[in-house]
């Protein structure tokens, strides 16, 4: 949620800011505006006439003993109970369009953004060079069919189109690959958390992925007395939720945390005829970074994620480029985003396989998330950032892509041939 006094010091630059994400929110940044004044103006006449309801109270005991009259009093009491009531119904009504409007604004992007899409994402560096090969690669749906590592028929027999099936040494691939993730990011400090995979509506509100799409994920039919829940889109969703509706002391920053789940996107089996196999699905497995940050080491704590991102890229041996997204093509929760792209041969460009973001105060405002300053003893909203380390779909198509040998068979990256007991996939007998 954007703070409303840097909405009200200068509506026209939140404006502008977020016409630079083309979103168009003048006309509720005016009425938000018009609420929060209305609101302030509604509290203050009913705290007044709360103040003399108490007054008049202390009034009664003292008349009643000086054998006064006390019928105008409880008149008057109960002229100001039911007025204090159809206030605070009128109040209630404003703050809940208020409270609506304020979470309906996304985040303003960094003034140092590009304004517009991805039309205007820059790249900023490249590792590597583009794989050549001396003879006619294969495509990686070909290759992974070839050598037995994934089965898309029967994983389009049991779920539907955009779902497949790790098997053999495919699935060894790919628990390969989280272990060498989570090994890594352990190594650097951060606690490793397994959150659950459904969760409760104040987790997507947080995260900032609701109210407006809802509809992006896969909601559960649940019982009328139970809470409503929905399969994780990102382990960010629960992740950033953790430290909802707390105060944390200054000493406890930062906290950094990482999770593995499956990540749930209603999300169609290919966008274009090129994104095909596993390079889109419903389903996927990805390792996630959060960190909570006093807001002066916002930065830093960016910087950092996004190294993270590229030295476990750069481990697999990869080439790929880092890409610093425009501010309409940084998510609605976002105020900034570097992409991390992997090129995968058969599609002719880049693929995103990490997206590192930050925040800022957003989702803090929005989950109530704090920390006490320990030179003042005030609270201030903390800074909470995220980002891929990393998404598997994408990195084993790549892996295939990149390191087939002519004969057919695949050289493993040796971060991961410790576990896999094995530096070449080859076709099984």
């Amino acid at each position: 949620m954007i703070d409303i006094k840097r909405i009200k010091e200068d509506p026209a630059k939140i404006k502008g800011l977020l016409k630079a994400k083309e979103v168009d929110c003048d006309d509720k940044i005016d009425r938000i505006l018009e609420l929060d004044i209305t609101r302030r103006d509604m509290i203050g006449k009913n705290e007044a006439l709360k103040a003399e309801q108490n007054k008049v109270s202390k009034q009664i005991p003292v008349m009643k003993k000086n054998g006064e009259d006390t019928a105008p009093v409880f008149a008057r009491m109960k002229e100001l109970s039911e007025t204090i009531k159809e206030n605070d119904g009128k109040l209630a009504e404003v703050e809940a369009e208020y409270r609506n409007l304020m979470l309906s604004l996304p985040n303003t992007p960094d003034e140092d953004l590009k304004p517009g899409g991805k039309e205007n994402n820059e790249p900023i560096r490249y590792f590597g060079e583009p794989h050549k090969f001396d003879f006619e690669p294969k495509n990686h749906v070909d290759l992974c069919t070839d050598l037995g590592l994934i089965d898309y028929q029967r994983g389009t027999k049991l779920s539907g189109s955009g779902f497949w099936i790790y098997r053999g040494l495919g699935s060894r691939l790919e628990w390969a690959l989280l272990n060498y993730f989570i090994d890594t990011h352990i190594g650097d400090g951060y606690e490793l958390v397994l959150v659950p995979h459904m969760l409760g509506y104040e987790c997507g509100l947080t995260a900032g992925q609701f109210p407006k799409f809802e509809d992006d994920v896969y909601w559960l039919s649940m019982a009328e007395d139970e809470q409503k829940r929905f399969m994780l889109p990102t382990a960010e969703t629960a992740l950033v939720s953790l430290h909802r509706d707390e105060i944390l002391t200054e000493a406890d920053l930062p906290r950094k945390y990482i999770s593995y789940t499956p990540c749930f996107r209603r999300e169609a089996g290919s966008y274009r005829s090129d994104e095909r196999g596993m390079v889109r699905g419903h389903q996927f497995n990805k390792v996630e970074m959060v960190q909570y940050t006093l807001p002066e080491k916002s930065d830093e704590a960016f910087e950092e994620l996004v190294g993270k991102a590229e030295a476990l890229v750069k481990g697999l041996g990869f080439h790929f480029r880092t890409v610093k997204l425009a501010a309409a093509d940084c998510s609605a929760s976002m105020a900034r985003t570097y992409d991390i792209e992997i090129h995968i041969p058969s599609m002719n460009g880049y693929k995103e396989v990490s997206s590192v973001s930050n925040a800022r105060d957003y989702q803090a405002r929005r989950g109530n998330m704090r920390f006490k300053r320990e030179a003042t003893g005030k609270t201030e909203f903390l800074h909470t950032l995220n980002g891929s380390g990393l998404a598997t779909s994408r990195i084993l198509p790549a892996i295939v892509e990149q390191n087939q040998l002519a004969d057919g068979s695949v050289k493993v990256p040796e971060v991961l041939q410790k576990y896999l007991g094995t530096d070449v996939i080859k076709k099984q007998k």
